[in-house]
């Protein structure tokens, strides 16, 4: 069974987030600079409910391999380079990019509010690593929101939408960039 098949059922629908928000928070996780065992955010993919939502155990032992499933794949491709967007994740001539894109970095944004302390910590204001964070932030950001983003840009005298593609086609060295980055300066700091 595909996650996204598992998250379907009758019984778990609205009570999950999608597969694509639950993509981009495990890499959220996965690309967080500090290791957060996956009790601790775990149940976020359920809304932070104490109780799962499954029904029977085998169903959340299936839920747990899949997500951890996308936990493997996900960290060692950020901290090696490799990583692409996840299926389904692309550009749409008509609402700039697809649900999907806008779910992924939905569930990415939430994942790094989990761990923003230790972005902030390793990464302090005022400083060129934090300049390289805002950048990922604000592109995560305008991917999440496109049509007030294009506004936004609007209002300052620029067409976005070549930015879009630009920012889309950025994101996975981006995402590995910082990932890799926030790796070296924890691993710094314990040196």
């Amino acid at each position: 069974m595909t996650l996204s098949q598992l998250i379907a059922n009758n019984e778990l629908q609205d009570k999950l987030l999608s597969e694509a928000q639950t993509r981009g928070f495990i890499t959220a996780m996965s690309s967080a600079p500090y290791l957060l065992e996956a009790n601790e955010w775990l149940p976020f993919l359920w809304g932070g409910a104490e109780q799962a939502p499954f029904t029977d155990g085998e169903q959340l032992e299936e839920y747990i391999q899949l997500v951890i499933n996308i936990w493997n794949e996900s960290g060692p491709q950020l901290l090696e380079g490799t990583w692409q967007w996840p299926e389904g994740c692309e550009l749409d001539d008509e609402d700039i990019v697809t649900e999907a894109t806008r779910e992924f970095c939905e569930g990415m944004l939430q994942g790094w509010q989990l761990c923003r302390d230790d972005w902030e910590t390793l990464m302090p204001e005022k400083s060129e690593d934090n300049a390289l964070l805002g950048g990922v932030l604000l592109s995560l950001s305008m991917l999440y929101d496109p049509l007030t983003s294009l506004a936004t840009l609007k209002e300052q005298g620029m067409e976005g939408l070549e930015q879009f593609e630009e920012i889309f086609n950025a994101m996975p060295v981006m995402l590995c960039g910082i990932a890799q980055r926030g790796q070296s300066l924890a691993q710094a700091e314990n040196e």
